[in-house]
């Protein structure tokens, strides 16, 4: 496979998929935007927030059985002597170019244990919790040129952490008035926060943030309406390109597979072609916003 790689100029993208609406596909989106990357032969590093482990068991590994102790992103940001270096917990994935950390409910340590490290003076470096994030994607920096990073579905310290360390910003929006509310409350209260936190010293300088409109029924007419809505609210931060809501993709999921792992006629090929094009189509919106931060054509 032909692997496109970075130039010399050029940062690894880490991008964030984020919202605290559950079910508004955070999850979906990051798998095939991770695979859709492997596939074009970007080294793509696959990173799981999440303490549900969606992610990590849409790749094959059970989070509550094959785990240990300190084998998620918290063994590489805590605050204690434990911490191991990232490239030890990074593993390889049955998927050519990607590579996960897992998660489990081993992350939620580190929103227990940060309100405490801040608190402990003699911790040295504990205030600066959103860089840890980004300190610990730094020491794997020259092995990946996409980061893709499933965030849990709540506003705490590993999202700040993760939307610090990120160059850019999905935003995941189902057409649902309900989730529309949802995400609205979601983006004052990180405005709120993380105006803070660029206040104590964060890096907050992302190369695009896009919203992505996901599990999409283009013939439901209040749908419509909520995606023109969307449009005219944020315009081009919209993509223009939105992932359609499929029984293929759901079919694909129940066996822990996506449609770019399956072959054309299992799950009818006319459902099969529709989702792909739009998942391609999405995916391959986000590849030109990421070739455009590296100053490539398009």
């Amino acid at each position: 496979m032909f692997l496109p790689g970075r130039r010399g100029a050029e940062r690894m993208q880490t991008i964030a998929c984020t919202n605290f609406k559950g079910g508004s596909a955070k999850t979906t989106t990051t798998l095939y935007l991770a695979q859709h990357l492997a596939l074009k032969g970007y080294r793509v590093l696959a990173l799981d927030l999440d303490p549900q482990a969606s992610l990590t068991s849409m790749f094959g590994i059970q989070p509550e059985f094959d785990l240990r102790e300190g084998d998620t992103l918290y063994g590489a940001i805590r605050y204690d002597d434990a911490r191991r270096p990232l490239a030890e917990i990074v593993r390889p994935t049955y998927f050519d170019g990607i590579d996960l950390v897992p998660g489990n409910l081993e992350l939620m340590e580190f929103e227990h244990e940060t309100p405490r490290a801040l608190t402990e003076a003699k911790r040295v470096g504990a205030n600066t919790f959103f860089r840890r994030v980004g300190a610990a994607l730094a020491e794997v920096e020259s092995n990946y040129d996409v980061v893709v990073i499933d965030c849990p579905p709540q506003l705490g310290y590993l999202t700040l952490g993760a939307v610090c360390a990120a160059t850019s910003l999905l935003v995941t929006v189902h057409p649902q008035m309900v989730d529309v509310a949802s995400m609205s409350q979601f983006l004052l209260m990180a405005a709120d926060l993380l105006s803070v936190v660029r206040k104590a010293g964060g890096d907050l300088q992302q190369d695009f943030i896009r919203y992505v409109i996901t599990r999409h029924e283009p013939h439901d007419g209040p749908q419509s309406q909520i995606v023109a809505l969307l449009r005219n609210l944020f315009g081009e931060e919209v993509l223009a390109a939105s992932v359609w809501k499929s029984t293929a993709i759901a079919d694909a999921g129940l066996t822990k597979q996506s449609l770019y792992e399956l072959e054309r006629g299992s799950v009818g090929r006319a459902t099969f072609d529709r989702a792909i094009e739009s998942l391609d189509a999405v995916n391959g919106e986000i590849l030109g916003l990421i070739h455009r931060a590296w100053g490539r054509a398009a």
